[in-house]
């Protein structure tokens, strides 16, 4: 395998779970939707992702719409909600967009994620991710999900491959 560096200036697509790695909590309303806390930061660095070309897509186990119309309005076009196979999901991203597994980095959390994380060409996880999640991972931010961990990975990849400018961005 490439070091980290070079894998990273392969990525031209970012696969994310949700919860865990967007949100940090969650809160049920009596109609049983579910809200969430997100970091502004991390959608700063997603829509700067996207203005930038790269293809994002969200693959989450929960249901609520309010997830879908929050990422769509970022920009986001894939997202898969009640995903029970992640990595079935995430090869039909791949193939829609004609992908190879490793230009897609995927940041998971939790069990789930585990098989996905295996398969994409680069996998990471916040600080406080599962322990197995850990062990699987290329890379482990130094941010716990909700807090910044997506702006992280984000950023490295758009530095490393010249396109986190902010001032040329804005005039896209």
């Amino acid at each position: 395998m490439l070091n980290f560096k070079e894998a990273l200036a392969k990525i031209k697509a970012f696969a994310f779970d949700v919860d865990g790695v967007f949100s940090a909590q969650m809160y049920l309303q009596p109609n049983n939707d579910m809200v969430r806390s997100l970091n502004v930061k991390d959608g700063f660095a997603l829509r700067q992702a996207i203005v930038n070309g790269y293809k994002i897509c969200i693959i989450t186990g929960g249901w609520s719409e309010s997830v879908r119309t929050y990422f769509n309005a970022v920009g986001v076009e894939e997202v898969y909600l009640k995903s029970h196979d992640k990595l079935k999901d995430l090869q039909e991203f791949q193939q829609k967009y004609g992908l190879e597994a490793e230009e897609i980095l995927y940041m998971g959390d939790d069990l789930p994620d585990y098989e996905a994380m295996q398969y994409a060409g680069i996998s990471a996880c916040p600080s406080d991710a599962a322990e197995e999640i850990q062990s699987v991972s290329h890379y482990i931010s130094h941010y716990p999900g909700g807090h910044g961990c997506v702006r992280d990975i984000i950023e490295q990849v758009l530095r490393l491959q010249g396109k986190w400018n902010f001032i040329e961005n804005m005039k896209k």
